[in-house]
């Protein structure tokens, strides 16, 4: 399953996981960095795509703004 969302496109960025020392009293050193990747959120949905429901991988951003009309029952 692709973690692309069909309507706007997101897909998952990359970064990296930050392991500190200390406890932040005078200097929090980082220990290291190991890469990682941020996915989406994204949820089957069934949607009306020109009077037809389908099936698309939505992210919960584009549901939350109503981007797509989904389809009761």
């Amino acid at each position: 399953m692709s973690k692309k969302c069909d309507v706007c496109g997101k897909q998952p960025t990359f970064g990296n996981s930050v392991a500190r020392l200390g406890k932040g009293a005078m200097i929090r050193r980082v220990k290291a960095r190991t890469p990682r990747r941020f996915n989406p959120n994204i949820q089957p949905v069934r949607a009306l795509i020109k009077g037809t429901p389908t099936k698309l991988k939505v992210c919960t951003s584009c549901i939350k703004a109503g981007k797509v009309q989904r389809v009761v029952g």
